[in-house]
């Protein structure tokens, strides 16, 4: 009981901080303690690491060489401050599969956490670091070079980085929780594969504005001080939506493949 309240003192603490860093709002801050406490509950303090791991890195991936972004993040529909929304859809899976496991402790939902941290990390990482690659980027659709920053843009670098975000965690989340090979590969397969998803529903599903002043293409409903307009695109899926819908899938798909070859 007593290194529970610890556990979570630590928890709260550790959003706050995330708020005092700027990495957080203050809604996402909350979000964050709820996540972390229900993975917490769900695969113990070695959940908590791997959560911690994928927070870390992608943060710093946020902050560095952020002035070098600040154009790219007028396209973008959010900063490197993480709000609710982007926490949930981040982690709001994981989370769950986390309260399921409390009450049924398989490896098929331990194999879909994991992943789903993969998958955010991969796409995280992806694109953090290929905004900062001095060639521009592929349009998935057409393959001919885009704007950095656009929805459904690929990148050598970008795509590199994806590889490493998701098997760091992979490689991670084995040694933490001793899994064997195979488990490995499923997770680095199937987060990478979530790095893809997200590409492919940003290109063809995801909004995009453009703005009525400026003429720039957004993702943000408002540029400029005044409502952008939608060309492209489901008025629903967002950009959190994409996120959400890209791990969702790939660890379903994950706990699909160690369902059937572990029953």
């Amino acid at each position: 009981m007593i290194q529970n309240l610890i556990i979570i003192t630590i928890i709260s603490f550790g959003g706050f901080a995330g708020y005092l860093e700027r990495s957080l709002s203050s809604n996402g801050a909350i979000a964050a303690v709820f996540v972390g406490v229900a993975v917490y509950f769900g695969f113990g303090v070695k959940g908590l690491l791997l959560l911690g791991l994928f927070f870390t890195t992608s943060s710093l991936w946020s902050k560095y060489k952020s002035s070098a972004k600040k154009e790219i993040e007028e396209k973008l529909a959010k900063g490197a401050t993480r709000d609710w929304r982007q926490v949930i859809a981040n982690g709001g899976f994981a989370a769950l599969l986390s309260i399921i496991y409390y009450f049924q402790q398989d490896i098929v939902w331990l194999i879909g956490f994991i992943v789903c941290l993969a998958s955010s990390n991969s796409d995280t990482w992806a694109s953090e670091i290929g905004t900062l690659s001095k060639r521009k980027p592929v349009y998935i659709r057409t393959f001919k070079p885009i704007e950095k920053g656009t929805s459904g843009a690929i990148s050598l670098l970008g795509t590199t980085a994806a590889i490493f975000g998701s098997m760091l965690i992979a490689f991670s989340g084995a040694w933490l929780f001793h899994l064997q090979i195979f488990d490995f590969f499923i997770i680095f397969l199937f987060g990478f594969l979530g790095n893809i998803i997200d590409t492919l529903f940003g290109a063809y599903y995801q909004q995009v504005y453009i703005c009525n002043k400026c003429g720039i293409e957004t993702e943000k409903k408002v540029h400029c001080q005044t409502a952008a307009k939608r060309i492209k695109g489901y008025h629903i899926v967002d950009n959190d939506m994409v996120n959400f819908l890209s791990g969702f899938i790939a660890a379903l798909l994950a706990m699909f493949v160690i369902y059937f070859v572990t029953k």
